[in-house]
């Protein structure tokens, strides 16, 4: 009699994706196998193990193979589930906006430290892809007005489904357009904060494949060095700020040097300590706008 094959458990199924996913490089395989299967079963990551010796069915199975080919293939988990996490909250995200990374929450730390003793501040937050930097700061300071500026639609599409997600839909106003330009008249502002394209266009076919392959270019391409867009930005900020007013961009880790003296070369503007990420790596440079009579005297 031929012997019966040894069913698909969730726990077999993890414990092969695994070492599948391992082998194909994955950095992650064990965490990728479960929040993969989870999806697919619609189910919590814990409940895998309350459930390890439940046999998974053959279309279940079908769709978890398809999911971790696309993922050995280099396509992000966030992407695969669609969403991500990001300052407690739950985001969607599509590969029309750039996957919100843990670093960026050192810069909403930052812009809601600046906000500290202002009342209904006013806050741009400069290509907002998903909205993750926005929402953040509108979850944290329930009184403060922000906009959130982004060129591409498809990203305003995404970034207004997690407003109304969140119930900060009639909190947030979402502008289409090249940096500040949507709000060149509507000025000042408290804060201007942004995680603008950094990346140099010749490193980009450098990247990981996940990131290359997958993640939208318009939102990290900063031009031959990387600091093309950083710098436009930087000089539609300064007239839109008001005194007292900061802008906060993140940075690539080797770039504190020359963002930080071209906006230590514009006279209206107080540079701050760099701040860290949880590597120690540069990554978020804070600049506050003088008063008119210190910036006098600067010049």
């Amino acid at each position: 009699m031929a012997e019966r094959e040894e069913p698909w458990t969730i726990g077999r199924l993890l414990t092969w994706t695994q070492g599948f996913l391992r082998d194909k490089g994955s950095d992650s395989p064990r965490l990728d196998a479960e929040v993969l299967l989870a999806q697919v079963l619609q189910t919590d990551r814990v409940k895998l193990y309350t459930q390890w010796e439940d046999e998974v069915g053959s279309a279940d199975r079908a769709s978890y193979r398809d999911l971790i080919r696309k993922r050995a293939e280099g396509a992000p988990v966030a992407y695969l589930v669609g969403r991500k996490e990001f300052f407690s909250m739950s985001l969607a995200v599509s590969p029309a906006v750039l996957i919100p990374r843990p670093d960026t929450e050192f810069l909403v730390v930052e812009a809601l430290d600046a906000l500290k003793g202002t009342t209904t501040p006013r806050v741009v937050d400069v290509g907002t892809g998903s909205g993750a930097i926005a929402l953040a700061i509108a979850q944290q300071r329930i009184d403060a007005q922000v906009v959130a500026i982004d060129l591409s639609p498809e990203a305003l599409a995404i970034a207004r489904a997690n407003a109304d997600r969140h119930s900060l839909a009639d909190r947030v106003v979402f502008m289409e357009g090249d940096l500040l330009e949507p709000v060149a008249g509507d000025g000042p502002f408290d804060a201007i904060v942004s995680n603008p394209p950094y990346i140099a266009t010749d490193v980009i076919p450098t990247l990981e494949a996940g990131v290359r392959d997958f993640e939208p270019h318009l939102a990290l391409d900063g031009g031959a060095d990387g600091l093309q867009v950083v710098a436009r930005l930087i000089e539609q900020a300064i007239p839109l700020l008001k005194p007292g007013g900061s802008l906060l961009l993140e940075i690539g880790s080797d770039q504190e040097g020359p963002v930080r003296a071209f906006l230590e070369s514009r006279g209206e503007l107080e540079v701050g300590p760099t701040v860290r990420d949880g590597s120690g790596h540069p990554r978020v440079l804070r600049a506050r706008r003088r008063s008119e009579s210190s910036e006098g005297s600067e010049r």
